[in-house]
C-alpha cells in the first residue's frame, strides 16, 4: 500500500523478522509443490528400462512419452497463468496439484506404449501453469531486493528432487511388488500419485494469495510488503515495462528470454530422463548391479547442483543478472562437451556433475530478468510464454535424444546438440538480455534472510 506517496516502513529488526518469516512460510509449500512436479517429470527416467522392457518399448519411444507430457504445458501455459492472475494463487495452484496427481496414480494402470502416450499426454494438461504460476505467485510476495534469495531458494527444489526421487525410486522398483503388489515401476506411479495429492490439499488449506490476505503478517508488515511492491511497479511503468496482455505476447524482448530459458533447460530434461541409462550403459559395473545403482548414481549430480547454487547465489547477488546466468550456462555446456569425450564412468558422473551444476545455477537467476520488464497481466502472459516456450524443449530433448541413441546407438550426438542449443542461448542473452536488464536494472546489492538489509530501497521515496 502507498500511502500518500510514501511506502510504510519498519525498522531494521522488524523487517528482518518479517522476510524470514515470509521465507519459511511461503517458500516451503510451493517448494515442495514444485519437488513432487520434477519427480513426476523425471520419473520415466528411473524406470526406463523394466517399464521398457514390460511394454516392449524402444529408447525413441521412451523420450517420445517423455516429450509428450509438454505438449499441455506449451498449449495452455498462458491461459492457466491468466486464470491464476483471475481467480487467486491458493485454489488455482492446488486445482493443478490435485488433477495431476490422480493422473500420476492412473498411469500406472498402462498396458502399452498407445496407453502410456495417452496418459502423459493428459499429465501434461494437468499440471500445465504450475512453474509459470508459482514464479508469478512469487512476485507478488517478493520486490527487487529480496527476489534473488527467494529465487535461489526455490530453485534449489529441483535437484532437491532429484536427491529425494532417486532413493524413493530405487527403493519402489526393488520393494513395490513385494508391499503393493504391482510392479516397482507402477508403484513409482501410484504412490508419487498419491503424495502429489495430499500436497494440493495442504496448499488449499495453507497458502495465501497474497500479503493482504495472510494471517500470520500484522497489518504494519503487510502494509509494507505491498507499499514497496506497488513503488516498484510504478517505476517499472516509468522506465517502459510491460503492463497488459496483448504487449507481452508480441514484444520481441519477451520472444528472446523465452528462447533463452529454452536453450539453458534443453539439456536438463533428456539428462534427467536418461541419465540412469547412460550410467548403466557406460559402466559394466553399475550395469551388473542393475536399475537400482544406477538410479541411486544419478542422484550425484543433483547434490553437486545443490552446492553450486548456493555458493553461486552469494556471487550473483553482487553481478549483474547477464553474467549470473550466462557463466553457469557456459560451464554446462562445457560439462555437456567433455561428458562426450570420455568411457569413464567416473569422469562421466564428474562432468554431467558440471553440466547439471550450470544449468541448475542458471535457472533462477534467469528468472531476475522477466520481472524487470513486465508488471501486473504483462507479467503473468510473459512469464507464462517463456515457461511455455521451455517445455518445447521438454518435448524435443528426450524425444531426440532417444532417437539419437536408437539410430547410433549413443548418447554422443545428442549430448554434442545440446551443448551447441545452450550457446545459442547465451548468444542471445548477451544481447537482447542486456536490453531487457538495462530497463529495469536493481539497486545495490541483494540480501539473503538474516543479512543485514539495505534499508535505502525499501524506504526511498518517503
Amino acid at each position: 500500500m502507498i500511502n500518500d506517496g510514501a511506502v510504510v516502513t519498519l525498522d531494521d529488526e522488524s523487517e528482518h523478522r518479517m522476510w524470514r518469516k515470509v521465507g519459511f512460510r511461503i517458500l516451503p509449500l510451493v517448494g515442495v509443490a514444485y519437488i513432487v512436479s520434477y519427480i513426476d517429470r523425471a520419473n520415466l527416467g528411473y524406470i526406463a528400462k523394466p517399464m521398457g522392457s514390460d511394454l516392449s518399448m524402444t529408447s525413441a519411444q521412451i523420450g517420445l512419452a517423455a516429450g509428450l507430457f509438454f505438449i499441455g504445458y506449451i498449449l495452455v501455459e498462458v491461459p492457466s497463468n491468466m486464470m491464476l492472475h483471475r481467480f487467486g494463487a491458493r485454489l488455482w495452484i492446488s486445482r493443478i496439484i490435485v488433477t495431476w496427481g490422480i493422473i500420476t496414480m492412473l498411469t500406472g494402470a498402462v498396458h502399452s506404449a498407445s496407453q502410456l502416450y495417452i496418459a502423459r499426454i493428459l499429465l501434461g494438461f494437468a499440471e500445465a501453469g504450475l512453474a509459470a504460476g508459482i514464479l508469478l505467485y512469487l512476485t507478488f510476495w517478493f520486490p527487487k531486493k529480496q527476489r534473488t534469495w527467494a529465487m535461489s531458494t526455490f530453485f534449489l527444489m529441483i535437484p532437491l528432487s532429484g536427491i529425494l526421487g532417486a532413493p524413493v525410486a530405487a527403493a519402489l522398483l526393488k520393494w513395490g511388488q513385494s508391499v503393493l503388489g504391482i510392479d516397482g515401476w507402477r508403484s513409482l506411479f501410484v504412490v508419487e500419485g498419491a503424495v502429489t495429492v495430499l500436497v494440493g490439499i495442504v496448499i488449499l488449506l495453507f497458502l495465501p494469495d497474497r500479503p493482504s490476505k495472510a494471517k500470520w503478517l500484522n497489518t504494519a508488515e503487510k502494509a509494507h510488503i505491498e507499499g514497496v511492491l506497488a513503488h516498484e511497479t510504478e517505476q517499472s511503468v516509468g522506465h517502459g515495462a510491460l503492463t497488459d496482455m496483448r504487449q507481452a505476447l508480441v514484444d520481441k524482448k519477451v520472444w528472446a528470454l523465452g528462447f533463452s530459458f529454452f536453450a539453458i533447460v534443453f539439456g536438463l530434461y533428456p539428462i534427467a530422463f536418461f541419465l540412469p541409462t547412460m550410467i548403466s550403459n557406460l559402466t559394466e559395473t553399475i550395469g551388473s548391479a542393475g536399475n537400482v545403482s544406477s538410479v541411486l548414481l544419478a542422484a550425484i549430480p543433483s547434490v553437486a547442483a545443490m552446492v553450486a547454487m548456493v555458493l553461486w547465489a552469494r556471487v550473483a547477488a553482487k553481478k549483474s543478472i547477464i553474467f549470473s546466468t550466462t557463466v553457469p550456462m557456459a560451464c554446462g555446456a562445457i560439462g555437456l562437451v567433455a561428458a562426450t569425450f570420455t568411457q569413464n564412468g567416473v569422469l562421466f558422473i564428474i562432468a554431467v556433475c558440471v553440466s547439471v551444476s550450470g544449468i541448475y545455477t542458471a535457472i533462477p537467476q534467469f528468472w531476475r530478468l522477466p520481472a524487470l520488464s513486465m508488471t501486473g497481466a504483462a507479467a503473468a502472459a510473459g512469464i507464462g510464454l517463456i515457461n511455455s516456450m521451455s517445455n518445447l524443449s521438454g518435448f524435443i530433448g528426450p524425444y531426440m535424444t532417444g532417437a539419437i541413441e536408437t539410430a547410433t546407438g549413443s548418447y554422443t550426438y545428442a549430448l554434442l546438440t545440446i551443448a551447441v542449443i545452450m550457446v545459442l542461448g547465451i548468444v542471445v542473452l548477451l544481447t537482447a538480455g542486456r536490453r531487457v536488464e538495462r530497463i529495469g536494472s536493481e539497486e545495490g546489492g541483494t540480501s539473503f534472510p538474516g543479512d543485514v538489509t539495505e534499508p535505502r530501497l525499501l524506504t526511498e521515496n518517503k
